[in-house]
Order: structure tokens, then C-alpha cells, then sequence
């Protein structure tokens, strides 16, 4: 007598039960045409970050013998006055630079959007400071605040103020590179800005003016709550990209530096996290020390990015 165990396989269940191998092998050109990323990013992504992780426990200047140091690299830099200046300095740039720039940003977009007539030709304009050479840009921005010749000055001096040194002064540092890096990511912003109100249904405005409601009401009732997800990308790219600052206070005061080229200026009033690491790494050979500082910079950018996520989620929800 047959038994269940006897039952000949159907088609439908060998295929069921097929090994996936076979699909594995059935799809390789597949998989050979996206491995190059992946190779790539594990040559140049993963492995480099590993080994940063493994330096950072070591003291090395690049060329020498690695020597074991544990956490001690990590407990100095707790408690470096230097690294923690650097963060100091970089929170204000960024601050003075991000808060700024979202607001000219948003309203550059509404105007964008507003607009009837040569709308690319705004769009090509507001976004070509972010194609320009960095380097090509704080050279300008060098001469519009130099404090002899600056146009900066210039333009005090026509309203009756003292002229500012603004490359020589810790304040001064600050505002000349956040003014650079506002010029730089507004108009980028703005494009963003810009492709997230032309999401928003039009009948909500038009609701919005039968009910009697002005410009401005529409604004803080319809736009800014539909565009928080836009505002909440913004803010957190900008406040990755701005706390990573580099080529802009190093270009831009490189001119001022008394002893190296990554000092931040008079006063180290312009050394950013970056500018810090690549002073640590590259002018005192230390590459261990440098890795630290590096990691230290990632959880500060991690954390700021996290909090900027939390306090936009949560005024959102209320």
C-alpha cells in the first residue's frame, strides 16, 4: 500500500524546494556589475575606517613602528584643551553659518517658486556658489575682508565705522568664515527648499485665501508645517557638512597663521575639529593621536545631528 512518504514530487514543489545556488549562479553577471562599488567602498570606505580604529589605540607617526597605547590616546583627548577649543570654534562657525543660511535659503525658495519668468536662469544662478571652486572662493572672500583693502571695510568706512581686522580678530575669524560658508550652501539649499514647495498641493493656498488668510499666516500655517521633512534633511546635512568645515578657514586664513597652515588664524580663533586633526596628524607626525581626534569628531557630529533630529521631531509633534 502507498504511504504519503511514496508520493512522487510534483514540478511545483521541486521547484519550491529548488536550492538557491542555482539562482545565485543563474544571476552572477548581475552581481558582477554592481560588485565595483562594493569593492571600492570596502577598499576605500571600510578597510580605511577599521584601520583608523585600530591606530587610535596605538601611537605612530606613519612611517615608524606601531606601539600599543590603549585608551590612553582616547583619555588625553578628553581632556586636550586644544581638541575641545577646536569644537568650540566650530560649533559657533556652524551655528553662525546654518541658522542664517536656512532662512535666506527658505526665503529665496518662496521667491523661486513665486516667480514666473527666467526661472532656470534664478536656479542655474542661486546654485553655481556651490560649483565654485572652494578654494576659488575664499580667496575672494579673503580680499572682501582683508582689513586694509576689503570691500568689507570699504563699506563701513562709507557709514562713518571703524574699519574691522577681520582676519586678525576671534570674532572677526568667525563671521568671515561663516559669511563664506552661508554665500556657499544657500543656494543649494534653496534648489532643496524649492522641490519640496512645489510638493504642496496648490488647493491648500487657495483654501487658504477664501478663508481670508494674509501671505504670512499662509506661510506659518500651510508651508512650514508641509515642508518640515525638507527643513529636517536640510538641517541635518547642513549640520553634517558644517561641523566637518575645512578647505574654508584653512584657505581663508592661511595667510594669518603664525606657525601652520592648519592653525585657524591669530589666536587659533578659526581651528575647527578638521583643521585640529589635520594638525595633530600631518604637522606633529602623530597618526595615532590624529585617529582619536577623528573618531572624536565623528561622535560630535553624530550627536549634534541626532539632537537637531530630536528638537525638529518633537516641535513637530506638538
Amino acid at each position: 500500500m502507498a504511504t504519503a512518504l511514496d508520493k512522487p514530487t510534483t514540478t511545483v514543489e521541486r521547484t519550491a524546494t529548488a536550492p538557491t545556488r542555482k539562482g545565485l549562479r543563474s544571476h552572477w553577471h548581475l552581481y558582477a556589475a554592481i560588485s565595483p562599488f562594493y569593492l571600492l567602498f570596502l577598499g576605500f570606505g571600510l578597510i580605511p575606517v577599521g584601520f583608523s580604529l585600530y591606530v587610535s589605540f596605538h601611537r605612530w607617526d606613519g612611517l615608524g613602528t606601531m606601539e600599543w597605547a590603549g585608551l590612553s590616546q582616547y583619555h588625553y583627548l578628553l581632556g586636550d584643551s586644544g581638541f575641545w577649543s577646536s569644537v568650540g570654534n566650530t560649533v559657533l562657525i556652524w551655528a553662525l553659518a546654518t541658522f542664517p543660511m536656512i532662512f535666506l535659503a527658505m526665503v529665496s525658495a518662496v521667491l523661486l517658486n513665486s516667480a514666473v519668468r527666467f526661472k532656470n536662469v534664478y536656479r542655474f544662478a542661486y546654485f553655481l556658489p556651490n560649483v565654485t571652486s572652494v578654494v576659488a572662493i575664499a580667496i575672494v572672500f579673503g580680499s572682501v575682508f582683508s582689513t586694509n583693502f576689503g570691500l568689507m571695510n570699504a563699506l563701513l568706512r562709507a557709514v562713518g565705522l571703524d574699519q574691522v581686522a577681520w582676519l586678525n580678530t576671534p570674532w572677526g575669524i568667525k563671521v568671515a568664515v561663516a559669511t563664506l560658508m552661508t554665500w556657499q550652501w544657500t543656494g543649494y539649499n534653496a534648489i532643496i527648499f524649492l522641490a519640496g514647495l512645489q510638493t504642496i498641493p496648490g488647493e491648500l493656498y487657495e483654501a487658504a485665501r477664501m478663508d481670508g488668510a494674509g501671505p504670512v499666516q499662509t506661510f506659518f500655517r500651510i508651508t512650514l508645517p508641509m515642508m518640515r521633512p525638507v527643513l529636517l534633511f536640510v538641517l541635518v546635512v547642513s549640520t553634517v557638512t558644517g561641523l566637518q568645515s575645512f578647505s574654508e578657514p584653512q584657505v581663508l586664513l592661511q595667510t594669518s597663521a603664525n606657525d601652520s597652515t592648519f592653525s585657524g588664524g591669530p589666536g587659533h580663533a578659526g581651528r575647527t575639529m578638521v583643521l585640529y586633526f589635520f594638525q595633530q596628524t600631518f604637522d606633529n607626525n602623530d597618526f595615532g593621536y590624529g585617529a582619536a581626534v577623528a573618531w572624536g569628531i565623528f561622535l560630535v557630529v553624530v550627536l549634534f545631528s541626532i539632537i537637531n533630529w530630536r528638537l525638529l521631531q518633537r516641535r513637530g509633534e506638538e
